[in-house]
């Protein structure tokens, strides 16, 4: 799908991080994906008028840990809360997710953990199995820390390993409301509309990535469950964001007003969520046949989990990886950054624009499907490193006013024409812009 004339360039070293998993491998290879997309297109659409998009070693270790670089007000921004990371159970380990309030509200009621009990005090009254069939039952997010063997020959593991990595399919558009290329513009997707309906990591770091080569990006939150401060801050530079009901009548009138104009729709929530409430992917390509939709989840689009929540340390700790990164004590460990996440994210963005250049040429208008769990799956193919570990340059940074206090933050891991590629924007205010294209 991605027609490429030559590989991106690459300035720096290929392997920084030291561990058993060819990390550095992913990273560079997902931005590659997109250089090579996105010059591709500037090439073939605008005639070259943009410019050469190439790669900094040095910005893609940074950008994949970009919350370690961002300072808000001066200050560090927080990692995993209090009750995120490895607990240890009657007969093995089990990870938790609780940053956001309403997860770590329901993995506390689920195990009995309270003002008299801590949280490791009750999961070591239950297996890790039971532990995670309790939280996940109780609308929390766990895994139980697996070995790859038992992931690799388990239901949902097998499900995971199935398909290529992005998973496209195609139908004949009309060729009505399509976005054209203008070589005048702003960046190569000048005046692209992407409705960006994703949280967290993955699904922000691709829009994030299309705003920074000119697409107009408008994210849609709900009112219920807002978006945590510094993980809307590290991933929303460039766009625009509002908070929108789409399970009122109202809300939903007005998410159809954009999705007629809008040009690419990009999902990351669970399989299913959205078709409740009448936009899930079969119906949308009916009513919109020229809209080309992206997916993304945490544990694919088959398979027994392919409705669980999920996050990138959950996908580690039930897929083999925390279990291969363990200690000399035998405690699990973790990847150096959350690159399931930020890989995924890069790739779905090379798949987004590959998309836009096929409809653009061809009318074909495509979708694509992405989860963490098969992003998971290409990470251990790699095996370990090839290259020997080098150190990477310091990161280019950026600092600029906002909303939240000036902003201290790593730049894009790109260069176009030579020169560091800086985000347009800041992050606006939260949900304080409204749900209307410009």
């Amino acid at each position: 799908m991605l027609t490429v004339s030559e590989p991106a360039h690459i300035t720096g070293p290929l392997s920084w991080w030291h561990g058993p998993l060819d990390v550095e491998r992913l990273a560079l290879g997902s931005v590659s994906l997109f250089v090579n997309a996105i010059n591709a297109m500037d090439a073939q659409l605008l005639g070259g008028a943009y410019g050469r998009a190439e790669i900094l070693a040095s910005q893609v270790a940074a950008a994949f840990g970009s919350m370690a670089h961002l300072r808000i007000a001066g200050e560090k921004t927080q990692g995993f809360a209090q009750h995120s990371g490895f607990y240890r159970c009657a007969d093995g380990w089990i990870r938790t997710h609780a940053n956001y309030p309403h997860h770590e509200q329901r993995l506390l009621r689920a195990v009995g953990a309270g003002a008299d009990t801590t949280l490791q005090a009750a999961l070591l009254h239950h297996t890790a199995f039971q532990a995670q069939e309790l939280i996940v039952g109780s609308g929390g997010v766990a895994a139980k820390v697996q070995t790859r063997k038992q992931w690799l020959e388990s239901v949902s593991g097998k499900a995971a390993q199935e398909g290529h990595w992005a998973q496209f399919t195609h139908h004949q558009g009309t060729g009505q409301q399509s976005w054209t290329p203008d070589p005048q513009g702003n960046g190569p997707l000048s005046g692209l509309r992407v409705l960006d309906l994703t949280r967290v990591i993955a699904g922000p770091t691709a829009t994030r990535t299309l705003a920074a080569f000119g697409a107009q990006v408008l994210r849609i939150d709900g009112p219920l469950l807002p978006e945590l401060s510094a993980q809307h801050i590290d991933t929303g530079f460039g766009k625009r964001n509002t908070v929108l009901d789409i399970s009122s009548s109202a809300g939903k009138a007005r998410m159809n007003q954009l999705l007629e104009q809008a040009d690419v729709l990009i999902c990351g929530y669970r399989s299913g969520s959205l078709s409740r409430l009448g936009f899930g992917t079969e119906a949308l390509q009916l009513k919109y046949p020229n809209l080309i939709i992206a997916e993304l989840n945490a544990w694919g689009h088959d398979g027994p989990w392919m409705g669980r929540r999920g996050f990138d340390s959950i996908v580690q700790a039930a897929c083999g990886i925390a279990d291969i990164y363990q200690s000399e004590d035998g405690s699990p460990g973790a990847l150096p950054v959350q690159a399931l996440d930020h890989a995924t994210g890069y790739g779905l963005a090379a798949a987004m624009v590959s998309l836009v250049q096929a409809r653009a040429q061809t009318r074909r208008v495509g979708s694509v499907r992405f989860s963490l769990a098969r992003t998971a799956e290409a990470l251990c193919a790699f095996g370990p490193p090839l290259d020997s570990v080098q150190e990477v340059d310091p990161p280019l940074l950026g600092r600029r006013p906002s909303a939240y206090g000036i902003l201290d933050y790593a730049l894009t891991p790109f260069t176009v024409n030579g020169e560091p590629l800086d985000f347009r924007a800041a992050p606006p205010a939260y949900g304080q812009d409204q749900p209307i294209w410009l």
